[in-house]
């Protein structure tokens, strides 16, 4: 439930920072008048996300067996992919998000109002369709459909509350330390949604070879117990994984971990030396 909490969250933030940012940017230059495009664009992007989660679930329960272990393990996959471009892109941009929204909708204003809606539509579409598909993929993961969903709706909730207060001016927040630690708890996540992906398909006789348990610790951390629910719940932790899932849950969490966590290399230009830590609308 954490871990879909903490998806839920983070995602949810990027998209209301982003439309807090697009907002107080049209208010701040006089254009109060084009915020319904900017809206419009905002709910088109949820609508898509609620469907396109909607359209998994539901096509998914009319497949067989083993072509839902096919699907579910092959979108784990591209949903930690695509999890993992997410977090390295925020790393490398959170500092300057602001800037870049501004020159968009600056050329968006220019254009009219199809390339506000758009502006809108795709800067928050982009986070609900990654949101929907790794909910999903979790979901499948812990094989409980309520808690992961219950723990995404708090995030995104708590989400709303934060980007509000950050509208409002009540709050500051420091993005570069923000992304930094729940991205580095994301590719944590998400290395256990991999390693569940890889069970999914040998599950469905995708990836036959090393299926011998790597290890069962199923009597010392019992998957029905309230630590291990907690486990599965946060980490996807999985107590008698297979060989093949263990050695993909390490290549993918050591190196990508220690170049995420590596300090970033990037000098300030000359005529800007001071290094903006934190965001606001202003």
């Amino acid at each position: 439930m954490f871990g879909n909490y903490l998806i839920g969250l983070r995602e949810g933030l990027e998209a209301g920072l982003v439309v807090c940012i697009l907002i107080a940017y049209l208010v701040k230059t006089g254009n109060k008048n084009r915020l319904t495009p900017v809206w419009t664009g905002v709910a088109i992007a949820v609508a898509l996300s609620l469907a396109f989660g909607a359209l998994l679930q539901f096509g998914s329960s009319a497949l067989t067996f083993q072509a839902q272990e096919i699907l579910g393990g092959t979108l784990s996959i591209l949903s930690v992919g695509l999890v993992t471009w997410m977090v390295f892109w925020m790393r490398r941009t959170a500092r300057h998000l602001k800037s870049e929204l501004h020159d968009r909708l600056d050329a968006a204003l220019a254009l009219g109002t199809g390339a506000l809606v758009a502006t809108a539509l795709f800067a928050v579409g982009r986070e609900g369709l990654e949101t929907s598909l790794f909910i999903w993929t979790a979901v499948q993961a812990s094989g409980d459909g309520v808690r992961p969903l219950v723990g995404a709706l708090l995030g995104l909730a708590t989400s709303v509350v934060l980007g509000w207060l950050f509208y409002k001016g009540t709050l500051r927040i420091n993005l570069a330390k923000f992304f930094r630690w729940t991205g580095a708890m994301l590719v944590l996540v998400a290395a256990g949604v991999l390693a569940y992906g890889i069970h999914d398909l040998q599950e469905g006789d995708v990836l036959p070879g090393l299926r011998t348990l790597a290890f069962d610790i199923s009597g010392t951390v019992p998957p029905d117990s309230w630590y291990g629910t907690l486990l599965k719940g946060v980490f996807n932790f999985q107590p008698d994984p297979t060989v093949l899932q263990v050695i993909v849950w390490l290549l993918y969490l050591v190196p990508v971990m220690a170049v995420f966590l590596a300090p970033q290399r990037t000098a300030p230009p000359a005529d800007a030396p001071r290094p903006a830590s934190r965001l606001s609308t202003d």
